[in-house]
């Protein structure tokens, strides 16, 4: 059990001032955004207010994810107590089963594994043990890969998708064999992450979104487009999940051939942003598709070159470190909403499923959390659930 008031927020040097300002303006927009958002699941800010999910939807766990940053870096019990009202509408969704799909991971790392971290609860651990349970009977042997989705409408047929997003899940399970003791939880846990390996990431350091097998053999069949531009281009937030989720799989096992992997794709990343180091959503469509950032992107590759920056150590990791840096910031002072009362998101310009035309151009509520996160990291508020 973590208490706020015993962890220390580091020495913030000068010339990170910006982060210790752009903190505590994300935590006073915040405590006025939980004023009306209070235990719900915001998803996409339209029209200046963040619209409320079911708890059933992907993206349940970013705002008590975010609560539990901010509380961790503030105190504030008022934050907390919502936390954990929205970790509690989550039983629902865990006992009635049938929505549950591979974002297991996003949902209850960021709720429960999060209150065990920092107040011990036993509950939370149970929950977060019940649901890495599911993400891991969603393995499939053959293939070696965790299900995407669920057949949601007559005729869907998923059962052979992959998803690069699923990297971020895969830290349930490793926190589920640290904390029980039982390597099974590991073993399928890498047994994906190889697989993202050999077959997501491109010698370019590019990634696919989806990749399709053949659910009975496990042949690989085909990439697929998914929410980037085209199959074969390179959608910025699934390059970001790499980034992220190869660095805390590195993290968990110390394999090299992830940390590779993820300097590799952060190489990517890298020589693809534009001028204000925020990237468009996908760096491969045509010109007049490529208008749109997604700040979101920028956000989660910034918290995951912080974090391999701290892997790599002081002389390897100092460039990654600079690069977040300039992410972080170029977010805070040409993407906040800080002087815009009018506005709940904290960053402007995410783009969440360009193809289908949904939520474009606007807030995103795991493009906050991300953001949060980022400047948690350079200004020393962890621990971090992920890990």
């Amino acid at each position: 059990m973590i208490k706020p008031n015993e962890r220390g927020a580091g020495n913030v040097t000068e010339n990170l001032a910006w982060a210790e300002e752009a903190w505590n303006q994300g935590l006073t927009k915040t405590r006025h955004n939980s004023r009306r958002i209070g235990a719900g699941f915001p998803h996409a800010s339209q029209g200046g207010k963040y619209d409320l999910a079911e708890p059933a939807w992907w993206t349940a766990g970013f705002w008590p994810g975010m609560l539990w940053l901010f509380y961790n870096g503030s105190g504030d019990d008022s934050l907390r107590a919502l936390a954990e009202q929205c970790e509690a509408q989550l039983d629902e969704v865990l006992d009635a089963f049938i929505r549950l799909d591979h974002d297991i991971g996003f949902m209850w790392t960021l709720t429960s594994v999060a209150s065990f971290k920092l107040l011990g609860s036993e509950t939370s651990k149970l929950r977060a043990l019940k649901a890495a349970n599911y993400l891991a009977a969603r393995f499939n042997l053959k293939g070696r890969y965790i299900r995407a989705w669920n057949p949601w409408y007559e005729g869907d047929e998923n059962a052979g998708w992959a998803i690069i997003d699923c990297c971020m899940n895969m830290p349930l399970l490793f926190w589920a064999s640290e904390t029980t003791g039982d390597p099974r939880f590991r073993h399928i846990a890498e047994a994906h992450m190889d697989t993202v390996l050999t077959q997501f990431v491109r010698p370019d350091g590019s990634v696919y979104h989806i990749i399709r097998f053949d659910p009975v053999t496990g042949e690989r069949m085909e990439g697929l487009g998914g929410q980037g531009y085209a199959p074969e281009s390179a959608w910025s937030r699934g390059t970001a999940w790499a980034i992220y989720g190869l660095t805390l799989a590195y993290h968990h096992t110390g394999k090299l051939d992830y940390l590779d992997a993820a300097k590799r794709v952060a190489h990517f990343f890298l020589a693809q942003l534009p001028e204000d180091h925020v990237p468009h959503w996908d760096f491969r469509a045509p010109v007049e598709a490529r208008i749109y950032r997604d700040s979101s992107a920028g956000a989660c590759a910034a918290s995951g070159l912080l974090l391999l920056a701290e892997k790599l150590g002081e002389t390897e990791g100092e460039a990654y470190r600079g690069s977040a840096e300039r992410i972080l910031r170029s977010l805070y002072q040409n993407y906040g909403t800080w002087d815009d009362p009018n506005e709940e998101g904290l960053l402007l310009h995410g783009t969440s499923h360009y193809p289908e035309g949904k939520n474009i151009d606007v807030p995103l509520i795991y493009g906050d959390f991300f953001y949060v996160e980022g400047l948690a990291r350079l200004t020393g508020k962890g621990p971090f659930y992920w890990e």
